[in-house]
């Protein structure tokens, strides 16, 4: 990956949500409405109403998982929340309180520089890496009410420095310390995952190990008509597992679950972790990734980083054939680079990308 993950896709330029946020107010440009939203109400999972049956997105405590005292409970506890659910919260993780700290300071300063400034690290034609957009493709196409700054990050070889932030003066190395952490729990989670699921403990660990990690920084502006806006589109993460952390105290993380959005409530330190699309395939569907999406305010803005972490060149997106013995086989196998093309030439649309790559589809 010597031009970074970024080569294997595109994004067309669109204006600057946070600076069209500070100078639209009420008269939101027509791209950014969302019809859908209409009559739409969000439910949340920490109510004391059980909306259909729903409950509280469990809680994982990375403690007790790496604890031979408590760590078979954990597991099941993980494998239950894989199963059902596809989202989960992880506490007790061990990531030090000032590498939480620096990541959330120097997110929030990159976001309050003057627009020049943060330009300075854009996307270039025809890559992905870089401050900007994601996945649009037309012209017509609806627009999320946000910006973001996507970069690969580990191994350090694929690391393309020219998208990486120089203000705040220690963002770089904040952005290096954070991704360390964030691989030494995913290590874990994975080796965990991989045994829940019969195969042997460092099956999928294996598989991640040498895979990429990238950060994607997303900042929603407030918007005076949130309730007609959205963030991020509904989609599912294309990925193996996804780690978020909430920098702000706002919510506006939201899942799909029976027919249903519920918000995710802010656990402070917690990662918000979800199935990947990459894990649903591996596991021939034993685990399913979520729908998911991002609402925005009409006073607060809200800030959070996403760590994606998946597969490299050269790797296969397919069901691993230990779990496919006696069972009917559900997905294709695609090469990584191929997948990632296909991932990046496509709208985020639902679960659209698991669906292109069933069989049957």
């Amino acid at each position: 990956m010597e031009e970074g993950i970024g080569q294997h896709g595109s994004s067309l330029p669109v204006d600057n949500v946070q600076a069209l946020a500070g100078r639209v107010g009420s008269d939101i440009p027509e791209r950014y409405i969302r019809p859908e939203r209409q009559n739409e109400y969000a439910h949340s999972t920490s109510s004391s109403d059980d909306f259909a049956g729903v409950g509280s997105i469990p809680i994982i405590d990375y403690n007790k998982l790496t604890d031979p005292n408590f760590s078979d409970e954990e597991a099941a506890k993980l494998h239950s929340a894989c199963q059902e659910w596809g989202f989960f919260q992880v506490v007790n993780h061990g990531v030090p309180e000032d590498i939480l700290y620096k990541m959330k300071q120097d997110t929030e300063g990159f976001f309050k520089l003057p627009l020049e400034e943060k330009e300075s690290v854009a996307q270039l034609p025809g890559h992905l890496e870089g401050y900007g957009q994601a996945f649009v493709l037309s012209e017509k196409q609806k627009l999320d009410w946000g910006d973001m700054l996507f970069i690969g990050t580990l191994p350090s070889h694929i690391r393309q420095t020219r998208f990486w932030p120089t203000n705040p003066h220690s963002f770089s190395e904040t952005i290096d310390k954070y991704s360390i952490e964030v691989k030494r729990v995913s290590d874990i989670l994975f080796r965990k995952i991989s045994e829940n699921l019969g195969l042997e403990q460092g099956k999928l660990y294996e598989m991640f190990d040498n895979g990429v990690l990238a950060l994607r920084f997303n900042y929603y502006p407030p918007c005076p008509r949130p309730e007609e806006v959205l963030g991020i589109s509904p989609h599912s993460d294309a990925t193996g597992l996804t780690l978020l952390l909430q920098v702000s105290d706002f919510p506006g993380l939201q899942f799909r679950r029976k027919g249903r959005w519920f918000a995710v409530e802010v656990v402070p330190g917690a990662f918000v972790c979800n199935v990947g699309d990459i894990v649903e395939i591996l596991s021939n569907g034993r685990y399913k990734s979520i729908e998911h999406r991002a609402v925005v305010s009409d006073r607060n803005e809200r800030i959070s980083v996403a760590a994606f972490l998946t597969l490299k060149d050269g790797d296969a997106v397919g069901p691993i054939s230990e779990l496919v013995e006696g069972e009917e086989l559900l997905y294709k196998s695609l090469q990584f680079e191929e997948y990632l093309k296909m991932l990046f030439s496509s709208k985020l649309e639902g679960k659209s990308n698991i669906d292109r790559m069933k069989l049957d589809a």
